[in-house]
């Protein structure tokens, strides 16, 4: 059980998803339904189930079938594993189907039509049900065939082209981005698609155009302004100053993108002179010699520690922040005193307590959250089948032949 308190809203309480999805984009967008209150009902490989379960920094998880992968985004959900190959498989998923409302696959283009499970068949069988398909470039188009992982969506969304400096670009992002920013797209999509007075639809994410969405700045600038984009290392070319600038002991974010914070920097600075400078005079001068500004600043920056600054410019009306290591954020008490973290004591195929992240969404005050940890293989086969009707004698059949 986690310690978190359950009863925060759940605006999804009553949906039944089927994910089929594997590692990360379709699991994580499932991830999002389940912490909203979704039954989450997993849909597994027989033997081997999801890949992340394979995956992450522990070996010993990995080797388990528990992986931190896997460990990350399956809280809350079932486990059934079930072979689609087989005829009878099928029969069980097409039976499942009539009691759910959401289906989530992230397969290439066409491979559940060849398993005799795509859209047009399924819909046969529930004609509200809301199929969500998540590839990395859709269903159509010239690439819609090739295999697409995190990497290479970074590398042709033109992502890592302006990721780093003239220097050091092209640079991946440093964590899953396509995949987590695909998996978001699909659930938006799918809260729509549940909102909308008839029910039923097929849903097409593509990773690709899920990343080019969120790059409305950096494409913008070229459709209509016909620049383009180009990496910019720590720096943010639409304002000066501002980007990460030197301190003792690290860096430190400052965004000073209006004049009147400009100035509050500079006098807080003890630098008043640097605004009678006419090199730094409007922002698209500060912009234009930012470098040489940066330099100044940073003769009185690097005479103490990043946070303390941080503290100080904020309170005089400066945006900044230290520049941060991933657990000191998380031990910091604007995370942890949050209930963004969520506990579970005992988790079966790991036997140690986890900490895993939930939502980065709060309703009412409380943060939507699933009670259960992520399930072992299989592990609610038995439970899934007798709900539609399978006999105790008919599920150990299925059992002893490897369809569940």
């Amino acid at each position: 059980m986690a310690t978190e308190d359950g009863s925060a809203q759940r605006p999804l309480a009553g949906v039944r998803v089927l994910d089929l999805a594997n590692v990360l984009a379709g699991p994580f967008a499932c991830h999002q339904l389940a912490h909203l209150g979704a039954e989450v009902i997993k849909v597994e490989a027989v033997g081997h189930g999801d890949l992340a379960r394979n995956l992450g920094a522990d070996p010993a998880l990995s080797a388990s079938g528990m992986g931190i992968s896997f460990l990350a985004q399956n809280a809350g959900k079932k486990s059934l594993a079930l072979n689609l190959k087989d005829p009878r498989g099928k029969a069980a998923l097409k039976r499942l189907v009539t009691t759910s409302d959401v289906l989530v696959e992230n397969f290439r283009p066409g491979v559940m039509d060849r398993l005799g499970l795509g859209y047009d068949i399924l819909k046969v069988e529930n004609d509200r049900l809301i199929y969500c398909a998540i590839s990395g470039f859709g269903q159509t188009g010239p690439w819609a065939d090739r295999p697409a992982y995190d990497q290479i969506i970074q590398g042709v969304s033109g992502v890592m082209s302006i990721t780093g400096d003239a220097q050091g670009a092209p640079l991946r992002v440093g964590y899953p981005l396509a995949d987590t920013l695909g998996g978001l797209t699909a659930a938006m999509a799918i809260c729509a698609a549940l909102n909308a007075p008839q029910r039923g639809a097929f849903i097409d994410i593509s990773m690709l155009e899920s990343v080019l969405a969120t790059m409305g700045w950096a494409v913008s600038n070229h459709l209509i302004g016909g620049v383009a984009p180009a990496p910019f290392g720590n720096e943010n070319p639409t304002s000066a100053p501002s980007g990460a600038f030197q301190c003792a002991d690290a860096l430190l974010n400052i965004a000073a993108n209006k004049d009147d914070q400009w100035r509050a920097l500079a006098r807080h600075l003890g630098r008043d002179d640097l605004l009678d400078v006419p090199s730094f005079a409007t922002r698209e001068d500060r912009k234009r010699n930012r470098l040489r500004l940066k330099a100044e600043l940073e003769t009185v920056l690097t005479t103490r520690d990043a946070e303390d600054w941080a503290k100080e410019l904020n309170a005089v009306g400066v945006p900044a922040g230290a520049v941060m290591q991933v657990p000191d954020i998380l031990a910091h008490p604007q995370v942890s005193d949050r209930a963004f973290l969520g506990q579970f004591e005992h988790v079966p195929g790991v036997n140690r307590p986890i900490t895993v992240a939930r939502i980065g969404a709060m309703i009412d005050g409380k943060r939507p959250a699933v009670t259960t940890p992520p399930p072992e293989l299989g592990a609610d086969s038995t439970e899934v089948l007798q709900d539609l009707g399978y006999t105790p004698a008919e599920i150990e059949q299925l059992r002893k032949e490897g369809v569940i």
